[in-house]
């Protein structure tokens, strides 16, 4: 396999090189060095195979056999602002931000309700704008040193989307990053990148999703970093909706300095093979996270979760919950780990996951994990597999409620644990909707 996979590499390899002709001369110099270290890392890298204890159960090499091509010309031919309807909130109208098959659009996007020094805008016009930030944060936390994928994607860094909130501010409306794949003549693979920098003290809410317009075959691999700064807040939602023929690889950073708070919801809903890797790190005292996860996987997906909280010091607190829901076919991993540093005094960390199985021939392997080298602290973990029960069904079923709406109800309600947390209305009424579409269940979601 190890051969094989190699070969493969070739095809990114030549899409690097071409990529750097293309834009030489064209960006900052520190972006060009940038692009070069990490496409010097990349061509030392390997893609990792199921012998890497970190993707035992998930095998990428038949992503890497298909014949794709690198999204460097595509256009945003097909997308029209009828067609964004379906992956679009209301609540976001106004701070909509689109890239289509990895290229900014423009005249999709608007950003017209952003004001008040904050940023939303593509990489282009932030090189402008904030220069300096863009260099001091980006690359800073994504490590491309040792994994493949993050190293294609900063060797492939062109376009992106940049948020940054100034000291202080709140922003009330939720602020959408939309990463659009329309189908080509030929399979494509997009870079997606994102860089949010929330000030001191500020406050927002990002909503960061992928989506397609029809089921074509496309790989995504997308990298994120966030920056939550002394006392901020930052909601960050991200939902993965591809086309369920497509393959997924994201993997987003965050840090966290003193008093900041992060809440995350990983909404994994698409692609045939889809694979998100989160890793906070809490630097400093007084920092709280709330991480938050839904995957669904029918018929043949397989959803692959990895997380990472580093608690480095003291006076820290996290909570997870990650829910899956598994039918057909379908395969889940779960792997979480929590670290706990020498001297992080009174840390509390929970780590729960739990999965719901439809059919006999899904499955889930899921690993919490707890590594503690500190005293004084509260932490727990678990994980549990399980079927809808069939005293449940009969309780629902002696109050009038067929086999398939009660079966619908409680997978529902297994999700709605994760999903009503969300804020907007839209979003979760979508979330709804997708979920049952899925799960081919019929529910009208009041």
């Amino acid at each position: 396999m190890t051969v094989t996979v190699a070969k493969e590499k070739d095809n990114f390899l030549s899409a690097v090189r071409l990529f750097a002709e293309r834009r030489g001369g064209s960006d900052p110099a520190w972006l060009e060095k940038l692009r070069l270290d990490a496409a010097a890392r990349f061509e030392q890298l390997e893609f990792p195979t199921t012998r890497d204890e970190e993707w035992k159960y998930t095998n990428v090499a038949p992503l890497l056999k298909l014949p794709f091509r690198h999204g460097l010309d595509f256009d945003s031919a097909g997308a029209t602002a009828e067609s964004l309807e379906p992956v679009t909130f209301c609540e976001a109208r106004g701070s909509l931000l689109v890239f289509v098959n990895g290229q900014y659009a423009q005249e999709l996007s608007d950003v017209s309700e952003i004001s008040g020094g904050v940023i939303v805008s593509n990489f282009a016009d932030a090189f402008a704008e904030q220069a300096s930030l863009l260099r001091d944060h980006l690359a800073a936390y994504a490590d491309y040193r040792d994994e493949a994928f993050t190293a294609l994607n900063t060797a492939l860094i062109g376009d992106g989307a940049f948020v940054y909130l100034p000291t202080g501010k709140i922003v009330e409306t939720p602020i959408h990053l939309l990463f659009l794949t329309v189908s080509c003549e030929s399979s494509n693979v997009s870079q997606p990148r994102v860089l949010m920098v929330a000030g001191r003290g500020a406050m927002a809410t990002v909503i960061e999703s992928y989506a397609s317009l029809d089921e074509s075959v496309y790989f995504t691999n997308a990298v994120t970093e966030v920056v939550v700064s002394e006392g901020a807040q930052l909601d960050h939602y991200r939902l993965q909706e591809e086309s369920d023929f497509a393959f997924h690889i994201g993997t987003t950073e965050v840090i966290q300095e003193r008093e900041s708070i992060y809440r995350s919801c990983a909404i994994s809903l698409g692609a045939e093979l889809a694979r998100h890797n989160l890793s906070v790190a809490l630097t400093d005292e007084g920092t709280e996270s709330v991480i938050d996860g839904l995957y669904v996987a029918a018929d043949r997906q397989h959803a692959d979760s990895h997380t990472s909280i580093d608690h480095r010091k003291p006076n820290c607190s996290s909570q997870q919950l990650y829910k899956g829901i598994l039918d057909g076919r379908g395969r889940a991993v779960f792997s979480g780990k929590i670290f706990v540093r020498e001297g992080a005094l009174h840390t509390d960390a929970r780590q729960l996951n739990k999965n719901l199985l439809l059919s006999h021939e899904a499955s889930v392997d899921t690993k919490p994990q707890l590594e503690i080298f500190a005293d004084d602290v509260k932490c727990t973990h678990g994980a549990t597999v399980g079927q809808l029960e069939d005293e449940e069904l009969f309780y629902l079923a002696t109050r009038g409620i067929d086999a398939e709406r009660a079966r619908a109800l409680l997978t529902y309600g297994f999700a709605e644990d994760v999903i009503k947390k969300i804020r907007f209305a839209s979003l979760r009424e979508q979330l709804d909707r997708i979920v049952l579409r899925k799960l081919h269940q019929n529910l009208e979601v009041q």
